[in-house]
């Protein structure tokens, strides 16, 4: 009897949440693909291109939405069951408040673990592929990811970049020159470049060149102090490359991180989005437990479109709370991992003080 409760009362959390992702989703999706409308005739950019962007960005989405939508359909789930009197009946069935929680609980494990699924995995490689995608139909330039970093190609020129700075900045590059025979006329070493803007090209550092001459007699290697890249490959379109950290998964974080630090430079910010992506799905949990007080307090009032719309507030509060958090964070140099946690931590307090008050009275 009690599991069958229970695999009731996670069926209608979970097809009010979907219900209630869908809807948000789409009115997300809506207004990205508004606004990618505007991209229209650039390069080869046609609306079937805008509709496959739109919708790489799609599980980026659900990863932001899907705590809040866990709020809405739980809240609409549980008033529904206490306005027809389901609850009760539950109640008088031996399942207790505390057994409730814990019922919700788990049911919010369930849902937080789909979150990390999405936000390690789905959602990066999404990310990665829509900008990829958006790059080549825009700027008409060939885009690819590989272990050895990333390789881009520009007229007779294919570049390897090993790696790209927050600041813009390459690290180790090698530039592939081919002559109109599809001969390999020069190879370009570079530990680093940074693009000009009064030139409009990239200005290399530590070069040396190799000459392959078109007779193959003899190949010349040499040393240059100052090389200037000619090339329509500019930092706008390297940025649409660059992953946010928001939009990375936790093991390119680390690794990130981790390579920040062996060259000494500031991981604060990769910090705070790493903590926040580990408490990010704890939320989900966080929002199951703050939905049940919504319930008990439907036996005072029928109304479930008021109980809805305060978890609409609840939910955007948190939202904007984290995102608040997370710029104080970075600007008083907060610990990543209170930054991050805070918001989560409160909601939860929250959530014990409004059913402690609810089974006092």
């Amino acid at each position: 009897m009690i599991k069958l409760l229970l695999r009731y009362l996670a069926a209608e959390i979970a097809l009010c949440t979907g219900f209630a992702l869908l809807a948000f989703t789409g009115l997300f999706v809506f207004f990205d693909l508004l606004g990618d409308l505007g991209n229209i005739g650039k390069g080869a950019y046609r609306f079937i291109d805008v509709v496959i962007y739109v919708l790489f960005s799609m599980p980026g989405h659900v990863y932001e939405l899907l705590p809040v939508a866990t709020l809405i359909g739980g809240i609409f789930a549980i008033s529904t069951l206490a306005a027809n009197s389901e609850l009760t009946v539950m109640r008088a069935s031996g399942v207790s408040i505390l057994r409730l929680t814990g019922w919700l609980a788990s049911i919010g494990v369930v849902f937080a673990l789909l979150t990390a699924v999405i936000g390690e995995y789905i959602g990066p490689a999404a990310s990665k592929a829509g900008n990829r995608y958006r790059v080549q139909a825009t700027k008409e330039v060939l885009v690819g990811d590989f272990q050895s970093g990333i390789w881009v190609k520009d007229g007779k020129q294919i570049a390897n970049i090993s790696a790209m700075n927050p600041d813009m900045t390459l690290d180790k590059l090698r530039i592939y020159e081919f002559a109109e025979s599809q001969r390999l006329a020069r190879i370009i070493d570079a530990r680093g470049a940074q693009f000009d803007e009064a030139r409009r090209d990239w200005a290399l550092r530590g070069s040396t060149v190799t000459d392959f001459p078109a007779d193959q007699t003899r190949v010349a290697v040499s040393a240059v102090d100052e090389l200037h890249w000619k090339t329509s490959v500019n930092p706008d379109m390297l940025a649409v490359l660059m992953v946010k950290p928001q939009d990375m998964s936790m093991r390119a974080l680390a690794r990130y991180i981790g390579h920040l630090r062996d060259n000494a430079q500031d991981t604060a910010r990769y910090e705070l989005a790493l903590w926040t992506k580990i408490f990010y799905p704890v939320a989900c949990i966080s929002m199951m437990l703050i939905a049940l007080p919504f319930a008990l307090l439907q036996r005072r009032s029928g109304n479930v479109g008021i109980r809805v719309f305060l978890g609409i507030l609840l939910g955007v509060g948190f939202n904007f709370l984290s995102q608040v958090m997370g710029h104080l964070g970075a600007l008083y140099r907060l610990p990543p991992p209170l930054a991050a946690g805070l918001p989560t931590l409160l909601l939860i307090s929250l959530a014990a003080v409004v059913l402690w008050r609810q089974e006092k009275q």
